[in-house]
């Protein structure tokens, strides 16, 4: 049962494993759609089984937030050349990489370490943003993306406000106005 401590982080990396071929395939293609399903359920599990098998690690959870961004980058690397992003909607998401970015570098100055949080806004925008590809087969690129990008600003913005007040890093921190964020 000693193999079990490692599944997690395998799964993990199962899903940076898997932005290789992701990035060979046609977006919203069988193919696609496949990949990207089994990088979605590796995120689910890997910390689902990190919790119930008591592995949980700072190293873990860094892993798991590198492995989120890959995924989400590959998908804008992915999408954007093919779909017929409107000028507003480009503006907003490098606003909100902008914020992120400031978020990153704020912590990393205030704690020396790379410092991705898991609030509850962020895994929202998370869950979210792994369903864009879905909305976007089945809805309209405006309406989607206006909301998906609401709700990354205001989780980007939660986030660097986090970094900027929090006396010491908490990654498990779930909310800014969390009662017990400063312990």
């Amino acid at each position: 049962m000693r193999w079990i401590r490692h599944l997690p982080n395998l799964l993990t990396l199962l899903r940076m494993i898997l932005c290789v071929p992701l990035l060979l395939v046609e977006p919203l293609s069988a193919r696609f759609f496949l990949l990207y399903s089994l990088a979605g359920i590796s995120d689910m599990l890997d910390g689902a089984i990190a919790r119930k098998a008591k592995c949980t690690s700072e190293r873990g959870a860094a892993l798991d937030s590198a492995a989120d961004a890959l995924l989400i980058g590959v998908v804008l690397f992915l999408f954007i050349p093919v779909l017929s992003v409107p000028v507003w909607m480009l503006v907003w998401i490098v606003c909100i990489l902008l914020i992120r970015l400031f978020a990153l570098a704020i912590g990393f100055y205030r704690f020396q370490s790379l410092a991705f949080l898991h609030t509850y806004a962020n895994k929202a925008t998370g869950l979210l943003l792994f369903c864009f590809p879905f909305f976007y087969y089945f809805l309209n690129l405006g309406r989607t993306g206006a909301f998906l990008c609401a709700v990354a600003t205001l989780s980007a913005l939660e986030e660097l406000a986090i970094q900027a007040t929090s006396p010491k890093l908490n990654r498990n921190a779930k909310s800014l106005f969390e009662k017990n964020k400063r312990l």
